[in-house]
């Protein structure tokens, strides 16, 4: 038990942010399942839209149970391990069945800087159809009960019952994390393999790794988030047709988003607040997000108080030319000029992405994290 307790302290505390606390500021305490223990009871809908209960799979020798989720990048790196082990062992009447057991509304958008999608049940049916999952996939964030039974330490964390639905095995999958590495020890194999031929796990129980659990205990957490991004002082720089080129060539190490807008473009104010999402999502990787507003110049207290209202706390840039055929031809010369235009530029300067009109954001996202300066995995 004090083994336990003191790894979930540090998957805990090592989530400092660059606010200066960590999600361990708040004591929680939801015991993990010890071995011989009875399954715990559940009733929890599923991402095809079926509900899901304890005895939906009584039927099954044996029944694996894994606690994963959206964001984590750990919990990522085994998804495809985890359709494997499911499509390996379903002629063996072995079922298995992850549990989201995350508060959505305790999950900080900084915390989901490994992923486009963050915990939600909607989301959820989103990567089980990306990822094309052949296990059902159960959302426990509205109340977290079925989670505080089984105790979960962190994101993805294994539970291994017998035909008696009696605990048999609890940690993790495997040795190895990462999703490109073969493991050394094959954890959650090696006991359903015993379980199969009617022998004692080897090994009970291990330690895990990942993302701590996000309780609804942390929901004070987010908050205290936006109170601090809230703070962050906002500002408009002048740049010029050079300015921009610079820009454009990057010659930083970041991956860069730059958006063109105005004040008076409705699309280009409806869809702000998702750039400052993304920025506070993927900043603290190698990513930023660069605004250039297309207003009048003599209109600066105007795009400055626009900022300042959306907490815009990134670069911006304000065209300082009246000419602005010179910032079509700077951004881009494909560029017809209809705003809001939005461009996505590697290091080097590389255009990997440019749309002219409004955004699909939900796209945005599975761009940024999927392109090789930014990634799922660390």
């Amino acid at each position: 038990m004090a083994n336990r307790i003191l790894v979930g302290l540090l998957l805990t505390a090592v989530l400092v942010t660059d606010f200066g606390w960590s999600s361990a500021a708040l004591p929680i305490d939801h015991p993990t399942l010890t071995i011989g223990s009875p399954a715990p009871e559940f009733n929890l809908p599923g991402v095809d839209g079926k509900n899901y209960t304890l005895s939906s799979f009584k039927d099954a020798r044996i029944l694996v149970v894994i606690f994963t989720c959206n964001h984590c990048p750990t919990a990522q790196s085994y998804e495809d391990r985890i359709i494997k082990l499911t499509s390996d062992y379903a002629a063996k009447n072995v079922a298995v069945v992850a549990i989201m057991p995350n508060d959505p509304k305790s999950l900080r958008l900084d915390e989901i800087d490994f992923s486009d999608l963050g915990d939600s049940f909607d989301e959820m049916k989103i990567r089980a159809k990306d990822k094309n999952f052949n296990f059902p996939y159960l959302y426990d964030g509205e109340t977290e009960i079925a989670s505080k039974a089984y105790g979960p330490v962190a994101t993805p964390h294994v539970f291994i019952f017998d035909k008696e639905r009696k605990l048999r095995y609890t940690g993790r999958f495997d040795d190895t994390e990462k999703h490109d590495k073969i493991p050394h020890s094959d954890d959650a194999r090696n006991a359903i393999d015993a379980l199969l031929n009617n022998k004692v796990v080897p090994i009970q129980t291990t330690k895990v790794f990942g993302c701590s659990v996000k309780w609804a205990e942390k929901r004070e957490l987010v908050q205290r988030a936006f109170d601090a991004w809230a703070k962050e002082p906002v500002k408009v720089e002048s740049i010029d047709e050079v300015g921009i080129k610079d820009l454009l060539r990057n010659t930083s190490d970041k991956l860069r988003l730059i958006n063109v807008w105005a004040t008076w473009c409705g699309p280009c104010a409806n869809e702000f607040p998702e750039f400052i999402t993304m920025n506070r999502m993927y900043r603290n990787r190698d990513f930023e997000f660069i605004s250039i507003s297309a207003d009048e110049f003599v209109n600066q207290a105007k795009v400055l108080k626009f900022l300042q209202t959306q907490q815009a706390s990134n670069r911006n840039y304000l065209f300082n030319a009246d000419d602005k055929y010179k910032l079509i031809e700077a951004i881009d010369p494909s560029w017809q000029g209809a705003l809001p235009y939005t461009i996505l530029v590697e290091p080097g300067g590389k255009i990997v992405y440019a749309k002219q009109g409004a955004i699909d954001a939900a796209e945005m996202k599975k761009i940024i994290v999927g392109n090789h300066l930014i990634g799922r995995y660390p």
